[in-house]
């Protein structure tokens, strides 16, 4: 469980992607959300919310200690010297990234160094970055994602979390999470709408490339799909795409193709699939419009068909998914 005050807590799956690569899957207790941001504190409710992306934070005393390296690195021309503050900077790890963005962010300090060695900021900042899995779209802040379309910014008030797995309990701290996927299971039945990101929700992208809806669906159970939406494939030369496979190139006015009426078994490029299931292989196509059976019990996933994933895809489906009691 998270380790704050308990209120009414919910059981999720959750899928972890630590600092240094592990990916770790298995159950948590949350509360509801409680989030900080500059416009003041936000209880979410942990149902809605799909992703947590943990920042790297921002501690004074940690950035006051990071600054005094930066700045032998800065003006100090002796090798032994900057060999120990470039040691002491990496060895902060995280904490010395917002004292590095601050320094970088002064125009004071956009000068040429006459220095040639290794041990400069810029060595040590890529070298963090690097020893800690940081990419571009890493942030100070922790980022929120609500209902699988908005994103608020802030920090999330936590120590550790807890996470059951099939091989014993593992205490988590925060420092160590990148990134949170949250599965609260909303029951088997009724309707429900999500929303299929072009630049995230892929068949072929390993890393979360299936949405998993929460929804448990047992064998012989009756369900049905809509979607609307479009969605750019950069990785098929920036064509258009419908949930129904239909497409157009970029820059063209009208749509080809398309399965309204489900004569092929077979998904299409742009297409809305579904599986069942997290470990199935399956592709099954669901298209514009969807009725069918489940042929198995699992969770329903859903994505759109593309064997290739390009984080520069644009756009996004509207998936809405009713089940019968």
């Amino acid at each position: 469980m998270c380790a704050f005050t308990a209120f009414s807590q919910k059981q999720a799956e959750v899928n972890l992607e630590l600092h240094d690569g592990n990916i770790i899957k298995g159950t948590a207790s949350f509360n509801d959300i409680d989030l900080t941001t500059a416009y003041g504190k936000l209880i979410i409710p942990v149902s809605k919310v799909g992703n947590i992306k943990i920042g790297y934070g921002k501690d004074k005393s940690a950035a006051d200690k990071a600054m005094s390296y930066i700045k032998l690195l800065n003006g100090s021309n002796n090798d032994e010297v900057r060999k120990s503050a470039y040691a002491d900077l990496v060895k902060m790890g995280l904490k010395a990234l917002s004292a590095l963005e601050d320094h970088y962010a002064d125009p004071k300090n956009i000068v040429e160094s006459e220095y040639t060695g290794d041990f400069t900021i810029d060595n040590a900042y890529e070298e963090i970055k690097t020893n800690n899995n940081i990419t571009e779209g890493s942030n100070s802040e922790d980022v929120v994602t609500i209902d699988n379309a908005y994103t608020m910014g802030g920090t999330y008030n936590f120590s550790k979390l807890d996470v059951k797995t099939e091989y014993g309990t593992l205490n988590i701290p925060k420092e160590k999470i990148k990134s949170i996927d949250i599965f609260v299971s909303t029951g088997g039945s009724g309707e429900q709408l999500f929303k299929l990101m072009g630049n995230k929700n892929i068949s072929g992208n390993q890393n979360g490339g299936w949405y998993k809806t929460g929804i448990t669906l047992k064998a012989g159970q009756k369900f049905s799909m809509t979607a609307n939406g479009e969605v750019t494939l950069a990785s098929l030369s920036n064509a258009v795409y419908k949930p129904d496979g239909s497409t157009k190139a970029s820059g063209a006015t009208d749509y080809t193709g398309g399965d309204y009426e489900g004569a092929s078994t077979y998904a299409t490029y742009g297409m809305l699939v579904y599986k069942i299931g997290e470990n199935s292989y399956d592709n099954l196509k669901a298209g514009a419009k969807f009725t069918g059976t489940a042929k198995t019990s699992g969770m329903l996933y859903l994505s759109i068909y593309e064997t290739v994933f390009n984080a520069n895809n644009k756009g996004s489906y509207n998936v809405k998914v009713t089940v019968n009691k």
